[in-house]
């Protein structure tokens, strides 16, 4: 009999940001966390929204990103949008922060997920869209929309 495989926590997305945010570059970032905000991600409570990372003394940190206290953790609970520092090679601290330094561009958490036990952000660098591009990029999604459901009646 065929053994099924242990499914692991959910990735959770940031949709918005690729609605708001033109993405330039990614990165892969470690995430320091305490045990209850570990198992809370596990369950998937957590948001992105208004979350942004930024560099202070040679570290990145992650701001804003909220992840529900875990009901069973008495006093141990966390506070939900408390900074979190972000683990990253110092070569790669430098690649963003002189991308940073140019005008319009920001850290934007994009994923959060598990790998191998240890919960991970991806970073993107990212610039912001004005109306126009989003007016587009709407557009571009019902032209696909439309195309999918041509697709689906043919066949």
């Amino acid at each position: 009999m065929k053994e099924k495989k242990k499914q692991g926590p959910p990735a959770m997305k940031n949709k918005k940001a690729f609605f708001e945010y033109q993405i330039e570059k990614t990165f892969v970032a470690g995430i320091e966390l305490k045990g209850t905000e570990v198992k809370s991600l596990r369950a998937g409570h957590a948001s992105f929204t208004d979350s942004f990372a930024y560099i202070h003394k040679g570290e990145i940190w992650l701001k804003e990103l909220y992840i529900k206290e875990f009901e069973q953790g008495s006093y141990n609970n966390h506070p939900p949008r408390r900074e979190r520092r972000l683990l990253l090679h110092k070569d790669e601290i430098r690649k963003i922060d002189t991308a940073l330094s140019q005008k319009g561009y920001t850290l934007i958490p994009l994923k959060l997920f598990f790998l191998r036990g240890y919960a991970k952000v991806e970073l993107g660098l990212a610039k912001g869209k004005k109306m126009h591009d989003k007016r587009a990029s709407i557009a571009e999604k019902d032209v696909k929309r439309e195309m999918d459901r041509a697709m689906k009646t043919n066949y």
